[in-house]
């Protein structure tokens, strides 16, 4: 049987610290003498009950999640903090709680597909509350990537099982430790990202806001011309930080620590990530400049720019990439479904699952060749056993056909093939913008259907908790005891 009692605890936690944070844009409102003061006081004061309730529900003197629990955490946890989250789009924009939760899920994923418009004009505690849902979504997701789902073997993620994924009693310390110092560095980088970013010209609330979108790769802006609103030297900042946004953040650690970059350097994940963004970047640019008529220069920041924000699922916007032709739309899709390195902000299939199978193919290969040879598949200099590539498998089967289905549903709910299947691979690629004249670049969904954007939400969901972890849930065998 599954023990509610430490689940609903942890999701008191959870409500507790989202009802701190929302004391910022409060405060916000207040100084500022801007919409939303009373709204946000009313949200914090629903949001601290109702964690008062659970953690009085949930008490219990022995505090113990075994992995099944740890399954129905994972999940819940996402989906009720984001129903509590929503509550200050439904106050002060005054929009239905569909559009509030799509706008809250596509925010604590880090997606950052929007229905809001307007932006420019909108009230700055409700813009500091979108940005700051997506940088606790990017640390959120960092620490479990790191800490839960190499516990649970989901999609192959064993493959980076550290200490800090060791649930025991014994390991606590060193779980807490590794959360701490993911924290720190995530904190560094976000305040190295607003300096930047207030250098390049913006304003001081601009470059808060951008810094906590960006690392966190959501994408979430102040303007509906995202990153055109600003200037070339913000372009390059963001290529800088997305990049850094998509790199596993446990070797930022290791090379704080050692004083020296020998780790990230020569981490096997993070060489092909850079490989697939120079040559992917260089295609683009070249495309640019022999078909669209760009300069170099711009070439190469625009490229760069959109493979990067594409890549690790940032989708900030700079330019209508899909209006470049059938070949980029292409290149962009691909990009979509990659993503990032494990262990970082970025969505995505992550690239270690491609370099993984790439690995078993030149295995297989080697097999049929030198059929009486004995081939050990090794990744990261790591051997890859084989319930590690049958769960990389399993991974790519559930992520292929998440992404059919939920493009079936979007069509049948009335959307053409091409926005159907592009929304729902930024949904579970996490990436934001998807192609096509309504959800593009330069659009956003406030036009689908109630029943779209709860699909899309759920596939939202999925794409961040590596869809095994919540397909599980479905399974009658999970609740038997």
């Amino acid at each position: 049987m599954v023990n509610f009692k430490p689940v609903l605890f942890v999701i008191g936690l959870v409500l507790s610290k989202i009802a701190l944070f929302m004391y910022v844009p409060t405060i916000l409102a207040l100084v500022t003498g801007t919409q939303g003061f009373l709204s946000f006081a009313l949200a914090v004061a629903i949001t601290h009950s109702a964690a008062f309730v659970c953690l009085t529900l949930g008490k219990t003197r022995n505090f113990r999640l075994n992995t099944r629990e740890m399954f129905l955490l994972t999940t819940t946890v996402w989906l009720i903090a984001s129903a509590f989250a929503a509550l200050p789009f439904v106050f002060i924009n005054h929009i239905s709680f569909t559009n509030a939760y799509f706008e809250t899920m596509s925010g604590i994923t880090t997606t950052g597909s929007t229905v809001l418009s307007g932006l420019d004009t909108m009230s700055p505690a409700i813009l500091l509350w979108r940005s700051t849902l997506q940088w606790l979504g990017g640390i959120g997701f960092i620490v479990m990537g790191v800490a839960i789902l190499p516990f649970l073997n989901v999609g192959g993620m064993k493959l980076f099982h550290t200490e800090s994924s060791d649930w025991s009693a014994k390991s606590s310390p060193r779980t807490k430790s590794v959360a701490t110092s993911i924290m720190l560095v995530y904190v560094i980088l976000t305040l190295m990202c607003f300096i930047a970013y207030w250098m390049t010209g913006m304003t001081a609330f601009e470059a808060v806001n951008h810094a906590l979108t960006t690392l966190s790769t959501g994408g979430y802006s102040t303007s509906d011309g995202s990153m055109n609103h600003f200037s070339h030297s913000a372009h390059w900042v963001a290529i800088v930080f997305m990049f850094a946004g998509g790199l596993p953040f446990l070797l930022f650690i290791q090379a704080m620590r050692r004083k020296t970059l020998k780790d990230l350097l020569n981490d096997a994940q993070i060489r092909g990530f850079a490989k697939l963004v120079v040559f992917a970047s260089f295609l683009v640019a070249l495309w640019l400049v022999t078909k669209q008529n760009y300069s170099i220069s711009d070439a190469v920041r625009v490229s760069l720019f959109n493979i990067i924000s594409v890549i690790t699922s940032t989708g900030f916007g700079l330019d209508d990439f899909t209006a470049w032709g059938p070949f980029t739309s292409v290149v962009f899709a691909f990009m979509m479904i990659v993503g990032g390195c494990s262990g970082s902000t970025a969505g995505g299939a992550k690239i270690f699952r491609f370099q993984v199978a790439f690995a078993l193919l030149r295995k297989h290969i080697n097999q049929l060749v030198h059929p009486s040879g004995v081939f050990v598949q090794r990744y990261n200099r790591r051997p890859v056993n084989e319930e590690i590539v049958r769960s990389v498998v399993a991974f790519a089967i559930t992520y292929f056909l998440t992404i059919l289905v939920i493009a079936m549903i979007l069509a049948a709910t009335g959307l053409d093939g091409i926005t159907s299947f592009s929304a729902a691979m930024t949904a579970v690629a996490n990436v934001g913008p998807g192609m096509g004249s309504e959800i593009g670049p330069t659009g956003n969904f406030a036009g689908l259907s109630d029943t779209a954007k709860w699909v899309l939400s759920l596939g939202m969901l999925m794409g961040r908790l590596e869809i095994l972890t919540v397909l599980v849930l479905l399974f009658p065998a999970f609740w038997r005891d």
